[in-house]
């Protein structure tokens, strides 16, 4: 078995994808290190849309620049994060969580009371921006998974969030866009990003020991 410094040496930003289906179990084992990502009090705050009709993804081309790997991908992932943390995602949060436990209701009290004095004080924009980079912890996990399943993967923020939110009826559901993944196979003829070496700062210059 290939340990993870292979496989994230073998994995790149694929610029293009053949357009080959992916197994529906690999993808759910991709969902699976998603969903089971850690996150800021174990609120997970977000959602994952997985897309694969083809005729949703051409639509979806002119919001994301018209990157070909929207269209050539088998999935595309759309991390959707709340756009607010209310006491009521709150407490469900923390009410599922004691049923799954079996726990006294007043279990987890001083979590879940700190969750709401802590989020309350933020602006809507600064309650996005922390939930977004929750699920970019999900996004990373999820890219590792993929490589693992010899899946190639582009994670995506050249898009139109305005659009995109409004075309998948997100604010319907609380929710924002905020990174897409399109998951599919490379194509070794036409992708020139596959040609190139992959560069990485210096070490030294990444990595600091105190």
């Amino acid at each position: 078995m290939e340990n993870i410094s292979d496989l994230l040496h073998w994995r790149y930003a694929t610029k293009r994808m053949t357009g080959a289906k992916i197994p529906d179990e690999k993808i759910s084992r991709v969902l699976d290190a998603a969903h089971l990502a850690p996150s800021g009090i174990g609120l997970q705050p977000y959602e994952i849309i997985v897309i694969s009709d083809p005729e949703v993804k051409k639509k979806i081309l002119p919001i994301a620049m018209n990157q070909t790997q929207i269209i050539e991908s088998s999935h595309l992932l759309v991390f959707a994060v709340w756009d607010e943390y209310t006491n009521e995602r709150i407490d469900k949060v923390f009410d599922y969580l004691i049923l799954q436990q079996k726990k006294n209701m007043d279990a987890y009290s001083s979590q879940r009371n700190f969750a709401k004095s802590y989020f309350g004080k933020m602006s809507l924009e600064e309650n996005f921006h922390h939930a977004a980079k929750q699920a970019n912890i999900a996004l990373g996990l999820s890219i590792v998974a993929a490589a693992y399943e010899k899946i190639d993967s582009t994670p995506m923020e050249g898009f139109d969030p305005v659009a995109l939110d409004e075309f998948l009826n997100l604010s319907a559901k609380g929710l924002r866009s905020s990174m897409l993944l399109a998951l599919g196979y490379r194509d070794p003829i036409n992708d020139w990003n596959l040609k190139l070496e992959k560069v990485r700062k210096p070490m030294e210059e990444f990595v600091t020991y105190l």
